[in-house]
């Protein structure tokens, strides 16, 4: 794989640590500031509503700009949200910071899955997505549990300090090892990018991403107090279960990426009735601690094999003109799901039936989106032989 490939992964790592990190200190954070639990989950869809924001006003933006110099303005961007949240004085200037810092990520998710897939062959595709989204999988393994430690260590303030700097080297990397040859943006029509997204195939997948990932982050955001309160394990416990969650994001993640590869509509079909399994049967697995140790694996692996086939998929049904468009909404779409998966579990724990039922009640996400993404293929006159194949594969 191309090095530039790698500097994409570095950039991924920093934004994925802040993205993610938030969750193993959602206790630490709702008490220094005299906030709920609840209160504080909505940390997590602020973040994810910057995205929806960001992504496609940025992409915009930016369209005209080498992609080089767009992926180097993100990382600053990234940097400065961060350095606001280690300052943030209270809670509402904390959630602007990370509205902040969130503004950089659909772009760069964006922008970065356009240039990964024009580094390698055509057959390497999703695996170029998967590498560069490999940076958030490393996130999770290190970055996160790290985080989490400093965190309850030495206050949720010093963990910003570090993904300050972290966000620094980021961007040293980028500029380094992504070639300005590999940055010079298409020439392109706003109305035509635009007219890309009405298709109804493309609306479609950003509908099955939202859904998928809405049941994934109805659980891990509030990953901290299910462990707890639930499994019976120290507060202590959740950071170093935090790295089983990030080995089976770097599993599922790459086979996902390898299968989308060789059989991508059977790809998306088949992670999302796994992740929608794996949500449904952790309801009963959360009640031993060795079973939810594993689950938490599970759910990463699960998690992520969706990752590269949907983006994969997007990019496929917006081939030509508003690719990048297309690629920054989907990121978008993955952080409405964010968003909307923290508030549904929000409800569930303040309203009923309470935190034991935000696992059953995830798992119904997953399998409406399958829903979904059976009748974009119903409408898409493509389809017929990539269904075909889907019925063999599943």
């Amino acid at each position: 794989m191309p090095v530039a490939l790698y500097a994409l992964a570095a950039g991924a790592f920093g934004i994925g640590v802040t993205e993610f990190v938030i969750m193993g200190l959602l206790l630490d954070v709702s008490t220094d500031l005299g906030v709920s639990i609840s209160a504080a989950g909505q940390l997590i869809s602020g973040y994810a509503l910057g995205v929806v924001v960001g992504a496609p006003l940025l992409t915009i933006v930016t369209g005209r700009w080498p992609r080089k110099t767009v992926l180097l303005a993100l990382m600053a961007i990234f940097t400065l949200g961060n350095l606001a949240c280690a300052l943030a004085p209270d809670y509402w200037t904390l959630m602007g910071a990370r509205v902040l810092a969130a503004f950089a990520h659909g772009t760069f998710f964006g922008v970065g899955s356009v240039v990964a897939t024009g580094l390698v062959a055509p057959n390497k595709k999703a695996s170029a997505i998967a590498l560069m989204f490999t940076g958030l999988t490393i996130a999770n393994i290190l970055g996160v549990p790290l985080g989490t430690w400093l965190g309850q260590a030495f206050g949720w303030r010093a963990t910003f300090w570090a993904v300050t700097l972290v966000g620094v080297a980021a961007f040293a990397i980028i500029f380094l090892l992504v070639p300005r040859s590999q940055a010079a943006p298409e020439k392109s029509d706003l109305r035509g990018d635009l007219a890309v997204l009405g298709r109804k195939p493309v609306l479609l997948g950003f509908a099955t991403t939202v859904l998928g990932y809405a049941g994934v982050f109805a659980v891990f955001t509030y990953i901290a107090p299910l462990l707890t309160e639930i499994s019976g394990f120290r507060e202590a416990a959740v950071s170093p279960i935090l790295l089983v969650f990030g080995g089976g994001l770097i599993a599922g993640n790459l086979l996902g990426g390898k299968f989308a590869d060789r059989w991508l509509v059977s790809s998306v079909l088949g992670s999302l009735v796994v992740l929608g399994l794996v949500l449904g049967t952790m309801t009963f697995a959360l009640h031993s601690q060795l079973t939810a140790i594993i689950y938490v694996g599970l759910l990463g692996a699960a998690a992520f094999a969706t990752v590269a086939p949907l983006q994969m998929w997007v990019l496929e049904k917006a081939e030509g003109a508003g690719q990048s468009l297309a690629s920054s909404f989907n990121i978008a779409a993955f952080n409405l799901g964010n968003a909307a998966g923290a508030w549904l579990g929000g409800v569930v724990i303040a309203h009923g039936p309470g935190l034991g039922a935000v696992t059953w009640v995830a798992a119904l996400l997953p399998l409406f989106a399958l829903v979904v993404a059976a009748l974009a293929l119903r409408l898409d006159t493509t389809a017929p032989r990539v269904l075909l194949d889907a019925q063999r594969t599943l």
